[in-house]
């Protein structure tokens, strides 16, 4: 491969439509110091950041950003310390204001906005989740909440009854009456949730988030932001330096270096197709157990109906297929090719979960059954699974 950085955009990605397009990032850079126009012009007549700082004093904190993310995503954007995520996120409210370049949503150019414009911009099309909470401590949970909606002109009792219907989405009905001092890490992220939510704003930036939990909390938070993401539809800008959380949370990741952006790609893009040493380097030890889902080994089969299922015709099937679901419309069972008898009922996995959440389950059955949008479309076994894992690990 290549070491040069390179800013990838896969296939897939090429082809999006513009009304798909929340947030275009247009050429962005942004440059630290008091020669920025100087620096701008080494940068474009292709110097490297060292070069950059050497010859101007000015330190490179994003050199051409460019890609796009999509209505209703989580776009995940990741890199190590001093990558530039944090300086990019910043971006897209403006609290940080590009040296050259735009960044456009819904097809507007942010960076035209004028005062007026850009306070009604965030108070209403864009909300954040910080770090270290954020939440103000002489505050209830519930003021916390509703302070969103209280700057937005919304009278008090609607912006209560938002808040309420946010801390329920969130899980803390019964403790808006709390102190955030009296509340566990978890439960202060999951107020700043809630707070940015009630603003009803369509972007959501998290600026490494949940970092500041511990794992089991952690591990928490990032099951409840997909419960949330998958009912909400919100389009979600996420930054983390942790590729398994990357990998579990994003419909597409951005990776940075030095303020590059070295590939875009959906978590199987850049696994398996890396761009360049670097990013094949940062993956190299990811678990492809947790990185695979189950979409990617299964097989499609037979779906019946408990009338329908008679002897000959699963019979017929079974000879083409390897199994079989029967169904009663509420309930589905698997008959699986060799197996003496009816139908049994086996366990169940969404076609999105990790194969290495299959394994505990595939230990103690022969095959289960994998859901798409709540119905059973198909079979795993564990020679689907190995052979999958197999031609992954080849791949990589």
């Amino acid at each position: 491969m290549a070491g040069a950085p390179r800013n990838i955009l896969p296939a897939e990605s090429e082809a999006v439509i513009a009304s798909d397009v929340k947030i275009q990032v247009d050429k962005v850079y942004k440059i630290f110091g008091n020669r920025p126009d100087d620096a701008l012009a080494e940068l474009r007549a292709g110097a490297q950041k060292a070069e950059v700082l050497q010859k101007t004093g000015c330190i490179v904190g994003l050199n051409d950003i460019d890609f796009s993310i999509r209505r209703g995503e989580t776009f995940v954007i990741m890199g190590l310390s001093g990558s530039g995520k944090s300086t990019l996120i910043r971006h897209f409210n403006r609290l940080i204001e590009p040296t050259a370049g735009r960044i456009l949503v819904d097809g507007r150019n942010i960076m035209e906005m004028n005062a007026k414009e850009l306070l009604a911009f965030r108070r209403n099309g864009i909300s954040m989740v910080f770090q270290r909470f954020g939440l103000l401590p002489h505050q209830t949970v519930l003021e916390n909440a509703i302070c969103g909606p209280i700057l937005q002109g919304v009278n008090r009792r609607e912006a209560v009854a938002l808040g309420m219907e946010q801390l329920e989405l969130v899980g803390l009905k019964g403790f808006e009456n709390r102190f955030p001092r009296q509340l566990s890490g978890g439960m202060q992220q999951r107020v700043g949730l809630a707070r940015a939510l009630a603003t009803q704003a369509d972007v959501l930036l998290m600026d490494e988030a949940f970092s500041a939990l511990d794992p089991l909390i952690k591990s928490d938070m990032q099951e409840q932001l997909k419960d949330i993401q998958a009912r909400l539809k919100k389009t979600i800008i996420f930054i983390t330096h942790d590729l398994d959380e990357a990998l579990h949370l994003g419909d597409r990741i951005a990776i940075l270096k030095d303020g590059e952006l070295r590939q875009v790609g959906t978590g199987e893009d850049i696994l398996f197709r890396p761009a360049d040493d670097y990013v094949e380097r940062f993956v190299r030890k990811v678990d492809l157990s947790r990185a695979m889902v189950a979409h990617e080994a299964f097989e499609k089969i037979p779906v019946l109906t408990e009338m329908e299922a008679t002897s000959e015709r699963s019979s017929a099937l079974l000879r083409e297929h390897p199994g079989v679901i029967v169904t009663n419309g509420t309930a589905s069972c698997l008959l699986a090719r060799g197996a003496s008898g009816s139908a049994m009922p086996v366990a169940s996995v969404d076609a999105g979960a990790a194969i290495g959440h299959c394994f505990p389950l595939l230990a103690a059955e022969d095959a289960i059954l994998v859901t798409e949008d709540g119905a059973a479309t198909g079979m795993l076994t564990r020679e689907m699974a190995f052979k999958a894992l197999a031609r992954s690990a080849r791949v990589a």
